[in-house]
């Protein structure tokens, strides 16, 4: 039995958002194959994220110092310790399954606060006299975007940055395997607006039986 980690980053549901509705046939369909695995979803629109602040740097610091994490104040308590079960959340999963739009060639901004909760040494990666090496060597990951306009071709393609971006993080914790849906085109072409969706959709549902 696997536990998936179903991680969106979208504000709207699958009926406003074309990567929510990949996003929910994928998983739908993985639930049909897989009724056994363990669906954790993570709606990071929901979540209590904290930032990388000066009450989290402070309380890192006293950790490091060797103090205990009950002399933290207790601001750092409740960030640092909200740090620490998302990082935790996240190791225990098997496979991960992100649903985000691409805004701005990038992702929401919720998504970028996620990866900093769960980017720790020592826990998703450590650090060595070689550099650093990445500790998810037996997960897999899913990235599902939608993108108003066309980037996997043409002058558009080097903007994209947010599949790029989590490309590389999966690389950084190890994770060997890591692909991408993507649904693109609609606002460029709103006339074909609902065959891109539901082909999207139909990929999606594909995917699903061999993940």
């Amino acid at each position: 039995m696997a536990k998936v980690l179903y991680i969106t980053a979208h504000p709207n549901d699958e009926t406003q958002s074309f990567s929510m509705a990949a996003g929910k046939a994928f998983i739908e369909t993985y639930k049909e194959k897989n009724p056994d695995d363990e669906i954790v979803h993570i709606d990071l629109y929901k979540e209590h994220i904290p930032h990388l602040d000066t009450d989290v740097f402070s309380g890192w610091g006293k950790l490091q110092s060797g103090k205990g994490f009950e002399e933290l104040s207790a601001e750092e308590k409740a960030k640092v310790g909200r740090l620490r079960e998302l990082s935790e959340q996240f190791i225990s999963g098997d496979k991960y399954v992100f649903v985000t739009p691409l805004w701005n060639f990038s992702f929401p901004p919720v998504m970028k606060a996620y990866i900093d909760s769960i980017a720790v040494a020592g826990k998703t990666f450590k650090y060595t006299e070689q550099g650093p090496i990445g500790l998810l060597t037996n997960k897999k990951a899913l990235h599902i975007q939608a993108r108003g306009g066309i980037y996997s071709e043409g002058p558009a393609a080097s903007f994209e940055m947010g599949h790029r971006f989590l490309s590389v993080i999966m690389s950084f914790f190890g994770v060997p395997s890591f692909e991408g849906l993507f649904i693109e085109g609609h606002n460029a072409m709103p006339e074909k607006a609902q065959e891109i969706k539901e082909n999207g959709i139909a990929r999606a549902k594909d995917l699903a039986y061999t993940f």
